[in-house]
């Protein structure tokens, strides 16, 4: 399979309303998923559980300095999107809930990874070049408002 092929693959994707996909030839598998969360837990429905998740998302976030920016993948982090270009983020920093804060590489894919919360960058806790891991702490937020 050649890269324009892969390319091809990804941008239909991309624009389809399929959630994760598959694909596995010889010596060759690619998954995609455009779901934020890639673990999956062992959990058995239960009917009160259900409904407690549903009124807590249904709550709107409330920003304290807790609030974190994590890795959906494990890659190679990068600030910037090219190698001397300005990063995305820094310390300081107002972002936007979907505003783009870096890349995560993964088997040649670059991955932008985008702010959940409106907020301001407190700390990047991840530099430039570093192997990332699944759920890894990326950034700290905070709501400005902090001294």
């Amino acid at each position: 399979m050649t890269i324009k092929e892969i390319q091809s693959i990804i941008k239909d994707f991309e624009s389809s309303t399929l959630m994760t996909l598959e694909l596995e030839m010889e010596g060759f598998k690619l998954r995609l998923s455009k779901n934020k969360t890639t673990e999956i837990q062992n959990a058995q429905p239960v009917k009160e559980e259900a409904q407690q998740t549903i009124q807590t998302t249904q709550k709107p976030i409330q920003l304290n300095p807790q609030n974190v920016i994590k890795s959906p993948l494990v890659g190679t982090f990068y600030a910037a999107s090219t190698p001397n270009g300005k990063p995305f983020v820094e310390a300081g920093s107002h972002v936007k809930k979907g505003q783009v804060v870096c890349i995560i590489e993964a088997m040649k894919i670059m991955n932008e990874i985008t702010s959940p919360y409106d907020g301001v960058i407190k700390e990047v806790l991840a530099k430039n070049g570093d192997v990332i891991g699944f759920n890894q702490v990326l950034m700290r937020l905070g709501d400005g408002n902090e001294k």
